[in-house]
């Protein structure tokens, strides 16, 4: 790199300018490259891939499916978990009943994260006219307006998001693999979504022996995305297990990290991301994810 550098000097009233040559060379192969010559991980890291302009919205890119999910992230008091759960397996058992499309695909309870906060999913499989219906059941049925008001008595505080499932994660399906699970959340740069799903299209075959479900939100927080993963083989419900459940979360994390590719993954979508959040969870007895 050659830079001239330019100095005024005063000589009989005027000014003269003298100029200075300095070469200097940067060279940043081998940071940016690597030393095998190929993409290297900071370039990868500060590279932003393009997205090419689309016509369709960026659900029809990202879902194939029109089943349409609800999250809800309820913070219970500490000393009304007991009643909360008792009321919240009545309350879904007689939204189920109520509308036969409608279904809880999972619920857990924060170990690690929020505390005395529970993760529920639901899953409406007509889609957006389903949820407009339980929203409508919620309203005029008597018996789910009182079991929802008995529940209430129960929060400190709750939110929800509708959300769709991304196509290569698929729907997820009840199924007991005696596990704890992890959910991280993120929330991304507005108009990186679709860059986020390219990338996760090719990352989640790292995992794949792990992953639950994805989805990211339509109505709520918008540029939000959650990712479910299970950790295997490892017997949920006695507490003395703990240590052991994480251990085996941080031996599959590294173990991802020794596949080739998989750094590719996180250092294309790093740079999408403004904030992200990790919880652990534990199944509830009704939960049809276990």
């Amino acid at each position: 790199m050659f830079v001239s550098l330019m100095r005024s000097v005063s000589c009989g009233g005027s000014k003269k300018y003298l100029t200075f040559g300095v070469i200097r060379t940067l060279s940043t192969t081998s940071i940016l490259n690597g030393n095998s010559g190929g993409e290297g991980w900071l370039s990868k890291l500060l590279h932003v891939r393009k997205i090419e302009p689309t016509k369709d919205s960026h659900s029809k890119l990202l879902s194939d499916t029109e089943r349409v999910y609800e999250l809800q992230i309820h913070d219970v008091k500490p000393d009304c978990i007991e009643a909360y759960l008792k009321g919240y397996e009545a309350l879904s058992q007689h939204l189920n009943q109520k509308s036969e499309p409608t279904e809880l695909v999972g619920s857990w309870r924060v170990e690690i994260g929020n505390q005395d906060q529970f993760i529920h999913i639901w899953r409406y499989n007509r889609g957006y006219a389903n949820a407009n219906q339980v929203l409508t059941l919620c309203r005029e049925d008597q018996e789910l307006k009182a079991l929802s008001n008995d529940l209430v008595k129960n929060i400190i505080t709750r939110n929800n998001q509708y959300m769709l499932p991304f196509s290569f994660w698929g729907d997820p399906q009840p199924q007991n693999r005696s596990s704890m699970y992890e959910m991280r959340s993120y929330v991304l740069k507005p108009g990186t979504m679709i860059e986020w799903g390219n990338n996760w299209a090719r990352g989640i075959n790292y995992r794949k022996s792990s992953a639950v479900a994805g989805f990211f939100s339509q109505i709520g927080q918008l540029y939000m995305v959650h990712h479910i993963w299970n950790v295997l083989e490892v017997p949920i419900w006695e507490k003395s297990k703990l240590t052991k459940d994480l251990m085996s979360r941080k031996e599959y994390r590294e173990a991802a990290w020794r596949k080739p590719g998989w750094d590719e993954c996180v250092a294309y979508t790093v740079p999408l991301i403004r904030e992200m959040r990790s919880r652990w969870l534990r199944p509830t007895s009704f939960s049809p994810i276990k």
